[in-house]
C-alpha cells in the first residue's frame, strides 16, 4: 500500500483504496442477498450457477479453484523465501548451517503444520489460527506506525507526491494490488452457511465491519509507510527497515500470517474442485422447463444435506491432491509472479465483482421463478406479522421497496461490467509489464 501511494499520489491513492473497499463490499453484500434464494447452509458459487447459468457452472468453479490454488502456492513460496532471513535475523551463525538456508527445508517443515489444518471441514474450526493471524497483522501495523512516530527511517529527499502521480503506467500497475487486497469473496458463502444468525442486519454488519476495518488499516499503513520512506519505499516495506529484532519479528509475523492463510485457500479450492467433478451439462429440455419445474431445483434441507455433503473418502482425496500438488509446485518453482498476475486478474475479478453481479441480476429478475418463490415466502411472513404493519407495507412503502430492488439490480449489473473493465485493465497492465521486464 505505501508503494501504491507513492506511485498514485496521496489523494488519488486514498480514493482508490476507499473505492476498492466500497466495490468489494458491495460484491460481498450481493452474495448475502443471493444466499437468500438458497436453502440455509447450502449456499455456494456452484449452487447459484446451477439455477442461473447451469452450463457455465464448471467454468466458474474451475476459475475459483485455480485462483485459490495459485494463491495457496504463493503462500508456500513466501514462507520458503522469508524463513532463511528470519533465522539469520535471530542468529547470525545460522548462515553456516546449510539446511536452515534452504527454502525447500522450510516449505517442507511448514507443510507439516498446515496439513492438519487443511483437513478441517468448517471455517469456524480455523477461528483460533485466524486470531493468531490477526495478531500478526496487528504487530505489522504497529511496527510501521511506530517507526513513523519515532522517525528513525531514512526518507527520500525528493518531494512527496500528494496530488500528482508518478506516471500513468505506474499508477495502473498499483491498481490491481489495491483492488485484490480486499478479495475474500471465495469464503463468503461458507461464512454465510456457518454463521449462527444469518439475518440481513447481521450479515450486512459483518460485511461493513470487515471491509471498514481492512480499509482503515490499509490507509493507515499506506500513509505512515509512505511518509516514513518517501518515494524510496518498496513493495515489502518490512524488508527495508534497518536490521533489528523488531523487523525480524515482523518478517516472522508475515510467515505466520501466510501459513495460517493457506488453509483458508484450501477450503474454497476443495469445494470448487468437488463441484467441477460433480458437474454435468444441462440438457436444453431442462432449461426450457416451466416455472413450477424450475422451482423444485431450489435445494431443500434434506436434499441439500444429502447431495452437497462431501463423503469422507472424497473429501480426503481432494484435499490430499490439493496439498500434494501445491507442495510440488512450491518446491519446483521459485516465483509465480507472472502466472499469479494473470490468475489474479481473471480469478479475483470474477469472484469479487463479475459473478456476484451476474448472479444477483439473473436470480432477482421479476420473471425468475426463484425470485417469485422468495417473494411469496416474504409475503407470507409479512401476513403473519399482522394487519398493524399494513400501512408500512402498502402505499409508498411498497413503492419504495420496489424502487430499491430495481436500483439494486441495476447496480449489480454495473458491478459485473465494472469487474470486466477491471479484468481488462489488469490483463493489459500485466502484459505491458511482462513485455517491459
Amino acid at each position: 500500500m505505501p508503494l501504491a501511494l507513492s506511485r498514485m499520489g496521496v489523494l488519488l491513492g486514498i480514493f482508490i483504496i476507499l473505492w476498492a473497499g466500497v466495490t468489494a463490499g458491495f460484491g460481498l453484500y450481493l452474495q448475502t442477498r443471493c444466499a437468500r434464494y438458497l436453502e440455509r447452509g447450502s449456499a455456494s458459487f456452484f449452487a447459484l450457477s446451477q439455477i442461473t447459468y447451469p452450463n457455465a457452472a464448471v467454468v466458474f468453479d474451475a476459475a475459483i479453484a485455480i485462483k485459490c490454488f495459485g494463491v495457496g502456492v504463493s503462500y508456500l513460496i513466501i514462507i520458503g523465501d522469508l524463513m532463511p532471513g528470519v533465522v539469520q535475523g535471530f542468529s547470525s551463525n545460522a548462515g553456516g548451517v546449510g539446511f536452515l538456508m534452504d527454502r525447500h527445508f522450510w516449505v517442507t517443515g511448514f507443510m507439516l503444520i498446515v496439513i492438519p489444518l487443511s483437513f478441517l471441514r468448517r471455517l469456524d474450526s480455523l477461528k483460533y489460527t485466524s486470531v493468531i493471524a490477526l495478531i500478526s497483522i496487528g504487530y505489522l501495523v504497529i511496527l510501521v506506525v511506530a517507526h513513523f512516530v519515532k522517525g528513525d527511517t531514512l526518507r527520500d529527499p525528493s518531494p512527496l507526491r500528494v496530488v500528482r502521480w508518478e506516471s500513468g503506467v505506474a499508477t495502473l500497475s498499483s491498481f490491481p494490488v489495491i483492488v485484490f487486497a480486499y478479495t475474500c469473496h471465495q469464503n463468503m458463502f461458507s461464512i454465510l452457511n456457518e454463521i449462527s444468525n444469518n439475518s440481513h442486519f447481521r450479515t450486512t454488519s459483518v460485511v461493513v465491519a470487515s471491509i471498514g476495518t481492512a480499509g482503515f488499516i490499509y490507509i493507515l499503513v499506506a500513509i505512515t509507510g509512505y511518509l516514513s520512506f518517501g518515494n524510496a519505499v518498496a513493495g515489502n516495506i518490512i524488508s527495508i527497515y534497518a536490521p533489528s529484532v523488531s523487523s525480524t519479528i515482523g518478517k516472522a509475523a508475515i510467515v505466520v500470517l501466510v501459513m495460517f492463510s493457506y488453509p483458508l485457500q484450501v477450503h474454497p479450492c476443495r469445494a470448487s474442485v468437488d463441484a467441477v467433478l460433480k458437474w454435468r451439462p444441462i440438457r436444453s429440455s431442462d432449461s426450457n422447463a416451466s416455472p413450477s419445474r424450475l422451482a423444485t431445483l431450489l435445494p431443500s434441507k434434506t436434499t441439500s444435506q444429502r447431495s452437497d455433503a462431501m463423503g469422507e473418502t472424497r473429501f480426503a482425496a481432494i484435499t490430499t491432491a490439493i496439498i500434494v500438488l501445491s507442495y510440488i509446485v512450491a518446491m519446483t518453482v521459485s516465483s509465480l509472479e507472472k502466472v499469479l498476475a494473470y490468475v489474479g486478474s481473471t480469478g479475483s475479478t470474477s469472484i469479487s465483482f463479475i459473478l456476484p453481479g451476474l448472479f444477483y441480476y439473473k436470480i432477482s429478475s421479476p420473471d425468475s421463478p426463484h425470485h417469485q418463490k422468495l417473494m411469496k415466502e416474504d409475503d407470507d411472513e409479512d401476513d403473519d406479522s399482522g394487519d398493524e404493519d399494513e400501512g408500512l407495507l402498502g402505499g409508498s412503502g411498497l413503492k419504495g421497496g420496489i424502487w430499491r430492488k430495481k436500483l439494486l439490480r441495476r447496480l449489480s449489473l454495473a458491478l459485473a461490467i465494472y469487474g470486466i473493465v477491471v479484468m481488462i485493465v489488469c490483463l493489459v497492465t500485466n502484459t505491458l509489464f511482462v513485455v517491459v521486464h
